[in-house]
């Protein structure tokens, strides 16, 4: 798929931007050759395995970790520019809140902290899930204590939301809960979200770009409605226990052949022969079949991969 930069975007309309961004531990490269942009206003979802470098990645936005090579921009500033703290609000899985501490302390202690807070808005998330102001954090359920969490991150006002599995720990009920909250608080505000998750149905249903690492390299970047009707789901007759020689002129992500069917995972490039069954998957075969296949040719839709200071890749 053809990549150029939108017309007439400023650095600005980018909540991050990766050029070459890299981080290596010792010997091994924890994220390498990573180039990608993030639209401003988008909800992200970071999709890869364990130790694929999501985590990593995440480390580098929130400056907790220093890259090796490369660079990375919050709304065209660099991410070491003292003026980006303020920009950006970060939730981890473990969610460290003082157990000792009140729910209204809590929210007292992110008024002190954030010059620009929304006492507002922090409360309103509380009140909205029949959290009790005076409850101990110790005291409350896994739900709960996320919804305080989302509280702080949204009472900061950030321009940008850094998730990295925050929600992993709650069950169905209060998973769909929380979800519901965030698309609702993000949407209201504005907020750029990246989120890092395993559950992929819940990427479908949430995100409207994405991300995927694999093995410390970006496998996939862009608009998720881009990025699945370019690929197809193809079956057919293999020939002497292999694939067709006609799946080669398309590039293929994923191909298996059992007994005397194959069945791949392309991006066509032509017609597909008419004895072939033709199907477009679902967000969630795309992702499986990357995360499967991390030497496939990697795919950037419209904008969302940049090479180097003033040029774009094709």
């Amino acid at each position: 798929m053809a990549d150029t930069s939108t017309p007439n975007a400023t650095s600005g309309s980018w909540a991050l931007e990766a050029r070459g961004l890299g981080k290596r531990y010792r010997r091994v490269w924890a994220l390498r050759d990573c180039s990608f942009r993030i639209p401003a206003g988008r909800i992200c979802g970071l999709v890869g395995p364990n130790g694929a470098g999501k985590s990593t990645l995440l480390g580098l936005a929130t400056r907790r970790v220093q890259p090796t090579t490369g660079e990375l921009r919050v709304f065209g500033v660099p991410v070491d520019d003292p003026a980006v703290m303020p920009r950006f609000a970060y939730l981890g899985q473990e969610k460290p809140l003082f157990k000792r501490f009140t729910v209204a302390d809590t929210l007292r202690l992110g008024a002190e902290l954030n010059p620009g807070w929304d006492a507002a808005a922090a409360t309103r998330i509380v009140r909205s899930g029949d959290v009790p102001l005076h409850a101990r954090i110790g005291t409350l359920s896994g739900g709960q204590r996320t919804r305080v969490a989302f509280a702080l991150a949204f009472g900061k006002r950030p321009d940008l939301l850094l998730l990295d599995e925050p929600m992993s720990d709650l069950d169905p009920l209060a998973r769909d809960e929380m979800s519901t909250l965030l698309m609702a608080e993000a949407v209201e505000r504005g907020t750029t979200v990246v989120m890092s998750s395993h559950m992929l149905t819940e990427l479908e249903d949430m995100c409207d770009y994405l991300l995927v690492v694999a093995e410390g390299r970006m496998r996939m970047a862009g608009d998720a409605d881009a990025l699945v009707p370019a690929h197809a789901l193809v079956t057919g007759r293999a020939q002497d226990g292999a694939a067709p020689p006609g799946l080669a002129h398309h590039t293929v992500v994923e191909s298996r052949v059992q007994g005397r069917q194959f069945r791949a995972m392309i991006r066509p490039r032509g017609p597909l022969p008419a004895d072939w069954e033709t199907a477009e998957p679902s967000l969630e075969e795309v992702l499986l079949a990357h995360l499967r296949s991390p030497d496939a040719p990697a795919l950037y839709t419209q904008g969302a991969r940049v090479e180097a200071e003033g040029t774009q890749a094709a």
